[in-house]
């Protein structure tokens, strides 16, 4: 059942760091096999560096999840370039599930407003955006290096994201 939906998480390649774990134990097959998921808390083979990324990659996914530094209060530059590239598939990611997540180095230092940009594009595409309403509200963010509440709210929300995937995709 966790194989049945593909679930990837994008970041810039300064976010592929501790801050990413929550790239969901759910969502990898192989998961039994490695177990780098109960080491690391994540599945190093689910997480991709957007410049690595095949724009066209992204229509095989049911659920995609984008992080991002924060940078003057908005995502890194590859992220929105990842965007950008994006618009050819505008329309053919209808319906897949997702969500974001980011890190800034200080409190009021633009996470919120980080998160809500890559939602706004999630949006433009017509993807189904999936919020909490008891953690980080918009999407897990971190100050500095993640604590224990940065990672408890990455782990709750890839779980929540991937079951959201698997109803919605089978």
């Amino acid at each position: 059942a966790a194989a049945a939906s593909r679930l990837a998480w994008f970041s810039s390649e300064s976010l592929r760091s501790k801050s990413v774990w929550a790239s969901s134990r759910a969502s990898c097959a192989a998961m039994r096999a490695c177990s780098a998921c109960a080491r690391f808390r994540f599945c190093p083979s689910a997480l991709r560096i957007v410049k690595e990324v095949r724009i066209e990659e992204l229509k095989g996914y049911d659920a995609i999840i984008v992080g991002s530094p924060t940078y003057y209060g908005g995502p890194a530059s590859q992220i929105k370039d990842l965007f950008d590239r994006s618009v050819q598939y505008h329309g053919q990611l209808q319906d897949k599930v997702g969500g974001a997540f980011s890190s800034s180095a200080n409190i009021a230092g633009g996470n919120e407003t980080t998160v809500m940009a890559i939602l706004q594009c999630l949006l433009i595409h017509g993807m189904v955006v999936c919020g909490d309403s008891s953690g980080d509200h918009y999407g897990p963010v971190s100050i500095e290096k993640p604590d224990s509440r940065a990672e408890k709210n990455c782990v709750r929300y890839g779980k929540r994201i991937a079951r959201l995937a698997r109803k919605l995709h089978g």
